[in-house]
């Protein structure tokens, strides 16, 4: 087995990924022993792991289970009480709250944020975030009038504008019809083949499925999964649960997962 499940049993981490014989590439982010705490209250415990070029990390977990505190640590918003973020060469923060002014357009909105972090070409930057999210015909659009997935479309583009080499995403699609939700990650997928590292945060266990090549979960600050879905499923064969792997439905395998990890 590849994955991680602690602390249910103690099993070797995962391989580097790759093809074997070929030269692994250098993390795009790490996380070493990430510890956060709100009073007495410990939200993480001792939480680590890489994220590498072009691969997309989703993280999962019941609500409180810490991340959307650790994406904001990863983020460098948030300082940790212990542990290090290693971020290469730099991070992309898109909070769930698209950070836009409503009433400006969509170019104007680009160039307060490209000012914002000093560029010394903040007309080229907007012209190519435009060319970027497809919205070039829409540069003179009050924001208010776009769609919410256009809207997060500006919202990622202003997370890339410094570009990073790894973009975090805090439950990107929330608030997104389906056919939204498709655009976006389509766009998303875009980045990630450019050689962009994605992590993401969902309550979407099939958004995970469709998109993670590798997923985190999360349970009371602590990391008790690292691996691919079909090793989740795996995790949890049962007699209860026929059939192979592969054919079971990754929602019910999770919470399985949970239940068996005793959390």
């Amino acid at each position: 087995m590849s994955y991680r499940s602690l602390p249910m049993a103690e099993l070797p981490s995962p391989p580097p990924p790759g093809p074997p014989g070929r030269p692994v590439r250098p993390a795009a982010l790490a996380a070493r022993g990430i510890v956060k705490k709100f009073g007495d209250k410990e939200v993480l415990s001792e939480v680590g792991f890489e994220v590498r070029p072009g691969e997309v990390v989703g993280l999962i977990g019941p609500n409180g289970a810490g991340k959307t505190t650790l994406l904001s640590i990863l983020a460098g918003i948030t300082p940790p009480d212990a542990g290090r973020v290693d971020p290469g060469d730099g991070v992309g923060w898109v909070p769930q709250q698209a950070a836009l002014y409503r009433r400006l357009t969509v170019s104007e909105n680009l160039r307060l944020f490209a000012r914002l972090q000093r560029s010394d070409e903040p007309d080229r930057q907007v012209d190519e975030m435009l060319e970027l999210t497809g919205l070039q015909d829409r540069r003179d659009d009050q924001v208010s009038k776009l769609s919410g997935g256009n809207q997060q479309r500006i919202n990622i583009a202003i997370g890339l504008m410094a570009d990073p080499s790894v973009l975090l995403l805090d439950e990107p699609s929330v608030g997104l019809d389906p056919a939204q939700r498709a655009r976006l990650w389509e766009f998303v997928l875009g980045l990630v083949s450019g050689g962009t590292a994605v992590a993401f945060s969902t309550h979407d266990i099939q958004e995970v499925e469709r998109y993670a090549a590798r997923i985190i979960v999360l349970d009371e600050g602590v990391e008790i999964f690292d691996g691919t879905a079909d090793e989740l499923r795996e995790a949890v064969i049962t007699d209860a649960l026929e059939g192979g792997a592969e054919d079971r439905d990754l929602e019910t395998s999770f919470l399985a997962f949970l239940g068996k990890a005793g959390r």
